[in-house]
């Protein structure tokens, strides 16, 4: 059974992958709008398709970083 990494983050997907012998190639999405900030440096999985030659193909997005309101810190 092939592993299922959608959800993961990307680091710890791309070493599972890996340790299977299971190639893989990265789609970075992001949101259209600036509306809401994200870490660029916190990727996580959040699809994986099969590709037709073998492996998958992995759609990665930021995390969404904390904003400060009146209200104290939220996660968004």
């Amino acid at each position: 059974m092939e592993p299922d990494v959608a959800g993961y983050p990307l680091e710890e997907a791309k070493r599972i992958l890996e340790a299977a012998g299971i190639g893989y190639d990265i789609s970075l999405t992001r949101p259209t709008k600036h509306f809401f900030p994200v870490d660029e440096s916190c990727l996580y999985v959040v699809r994986q398709t099969a590709r037709a030659e073998g492996g998958f193909c992995l759609i990665v997005a930021a995390k969404q970083r904390k904003e400060v309101s009146d209200h104290g810190v939220q996660d968004r």
